[in-house]
């Protein structure tokens, strides 16, 4: 990797994954803190088509990607990336990333998980290729800690940077710990709050709220 004070490349590209079921204002947070703090150019939300470590989500790929365009209109610095829900088969973001560095280049590559799938990384298909593809930045509370063990904690280690400058030199490589703001906010008790047919307002945007009630998601069986 690129010393510190290697002449920086082009524009970082961030890349923060999800099944977003629904899209809420903390993903929308932790996105535009991680924007702001790490000078991200190029930010991209990419919803999973068919995620391969979870169960299926309830509103289908193509809703759950009109949600995240609802949710990010009229924010220029925010966009959505498709490639997934367009891809046939299981989504590994391991073939998200090579197809976004072959578009891309040798720009940095930023992809954003949080501290629990930092924690699981091991278990993603191919984990240790995507070291080779892109940079990790892992948003977390003050209070989390990596906890992994064996192999991969040692790639975390020998990897881990408190630098976000480091990020901006090289195209991949680094483990980045970033601190953000971290709303208790999760689609699991949106959804179960839209099957008791209780209120949403003001845990995600009233547009992404109009669109759920239009298609009568997350009703209760």
């Amino acid at each position: 990797m690129s010393g510190p004070e290697s002449t920086p490349r082009q524009g970082a590209v961030g890349l923060f994954g999800g099944t977003f079921d629904p899209v809420h204002f903390g993903h929308l947070r932790a996105a535009e803190e991680a924007r702001e703090i790490l000078r991200i150019d190029d930010f991209r939300l990419i919803p999973a088509g068919r995620p391969a470590l979870r169960s299926a989500p309830v509103a289908t790929a193509e809703q759950r990607l009109e949600m995240l365009r609802l949710a990010v209109a009229g924010c220029p610095d925010l966009r959505v990336d498709d490639r997934e829900v367009r891809r046939s088969g299981a989504s590994y973001m391991v073939d998200t990333l090579s197809d976004i560095r072959r578009d891309s280049g040798a720009a940095p590559l930023l992809l954003l998980i949080g501290q629990d799938a930092a924690n699981m990384l091991d278990g993603w298909h191919r984990w240790r290729q995507l070291f080779e593809l892109a940079h990790i930045v892992v948003m977390r509370r003050p209070e989390a800690h990596f906890d992994c063990r064996g192999e991969l904690r040692e790639q975390v280690e020998r990897r881990r940077t408190t630098d976000p400058a480091a990020l901006r030199n090289a195209p991949a490589g680094c483990v980045l710990p970033l601190e953000i703001t971290q709303l208790d906010i999760s689609s699991t008790s949106i959804r179960e709050l839209l099957a008791q047919g209780r209120s949403v307002r003001f845990l995600l945007p009233d547009r992404v709220t109009d669109y759920i009630r239009e298609q009568g998601l997350y009703r209760a069986s």
